[in-house]
């Protein structure tokens, strides 16, 4: 498997042909009503309907009402659920485990511990912070190398300078960036897109 690039945080619909066109493997909207990157639902419309098919359609969510989730996966075509908030395994059992990206916010060695009761399709470790992700925060890479269940996705204060230095940190299976690939705050900039994926692609480990 080659390494996959998420590209999160998406506000429009440009941004998402942009990120496609650069090479992305996933696009994430965020519906957390606390992120500076919330999309409305006919945001997401738009955006999801600017995804061609083969790239993954990813819904983030934190600490939401599974009914909820439900609908907007079904409205939306959804191809993966994000769940980067207090969730536990018990109350998603109704999701299939390729549908779940469980995100795992790292502060320290037990931290890692969370991941331990999910099964997911990816795995994906953050920065531990005050308000879940897009903080711009480093996580603690050398705890996610020793640590991380796989398949997973480094995530926290990637940009175009460190993609390369964090993967030959973590060896991850795939990068997640948000701000480190914007203008401003919800805008994304082709420039630190087009850069981001191709030295993370040139960073990435051969794989037999």
């Amino acid at each position: 498997m080659s390494l996959l690039v998420k590209i999160c945080g998406i506000t429009r619909p440009q941004d998402a042909q942009q990120a496609v066109a650069a090479g992305a493997d996933l696009i994430g909207l965020n519906f957390w009503r606390g992120s500076k990157r919330f999309v409305q639902d006919q945001q997401a419309r738009e955006i999801v309907a600017a995804i061609p098919a083969g790239v993954l359609r990813v819904g983030v969510f934190v600490n939401a009402h599974p009914l909820v989730v439900s609908e907007t996966v079904d409205e939306l075509k959804l191809d993966r659920v994000q769940l980067h908030g207090d969730e536990i395994p018990a109350t998603w059992n109704w999701l299939r485990s390729e549908q779940i990206i469980r995100a795992i916010r790292v502060r320290d060695e037990a931290s890692l511990k969370e991941a331990l009761g999910w099964e997911a399709s990816l795995f994906l470790y953050d920065a531990y912070a005050e308000g879940y992700g897009g903080s711009g925060k480093r996580a603690p890479w050398a705890v996610v190398a020793e640590g991380a269940r796989r398949p997973f996705l480094i995530a926290g204060g990637l940009n175009p300078s460190n993609v390369a230095e964090a993967i030959r940190a973590t060896r991850p299976d795939g990068v997640d960036v948000s701000s480190g690939v914007e203008s401003a705050t919800g805008i994304k900039d082709t420039r630190k897109l087009r850069a981001f994926i191709k030295n993370a692609r040139a960073a990435a480990p051969k794989r037999k």
